[in-house]
């Protein structure tokens, strides 16, 4: 008589959609600066010691940007600091860094700069599960008439606010 095997019952797995995102950086002169008009997440290909230098908050975004080259995207000016506890194989701080995107994603990116006058500006650098993550916006610049406008407008609300809190 042949073993019998029971039916294992399939669990359906839970869905993990639910990563722990830890913001590093916020560049926010790029939001002063710049309309956003669509963001897109990338990775990043980083040495040993950047990565560590990401984890102790070492980074700054200000006045970096991403450019495609030879079909690859590239993040330029972005400034890591280098590891104090590295060795002699430390990484340059300002050196360029490839940015991990489809191929699809990156020709659609350098039609809109293209055709439309859009730039790529890093606005977050985060850790999710782990990994070091950018996210992307494809920005239009304001001019300084937009600027002031933005100013005025947080102003205001400042003021509402402070007027219902006092009520």
């Amino acid at each position: 008589m042949a073993k019998q095997t029971k039916d294992k019952k399939e669990q359906p797995k839970a869905a993990s959609n639910h990563v722990p995102i830890k913001v590093i950086t916020v560049n926010r002169q790029a939001y002063h600066d710049y309309f956003v008009e669509r963001t897109i997440e990338a990775g990043i290909a980083l040495m040993g010691t950047e990565i560590k230098s990401i984890r102790d908050g070492k980074v700054n975004l200000r006045g970096s940007y991403a450019i495609t080259r030879n079909g690859e995207l590239w993040l330029e000016n972005a400034h890591i600091a280098v590891y104090e506890h590295g060795n002699r194989y430390n990484h340059e701080p300002l050196r360029t860094r490839k940015l991990l995107l489809h191929r699809r994603e990156i020709a659609q990116l350098q039609a809109k700069v293209e055709t439309k006058g859009l730039t790529l500006i890093p606005l977050k650098l985060y850790l999710k599960g782990g990994k070091a993550k950018i996210e992307l916006g494809l920005c239009r610049g304001k001019k300084l008439y937009d600027k002031r406008e933005a100013i005025a407008e947080r102003e205001a609300k400042r003021d509402i606010e402070r007027t219902i809190r006092t009520r």
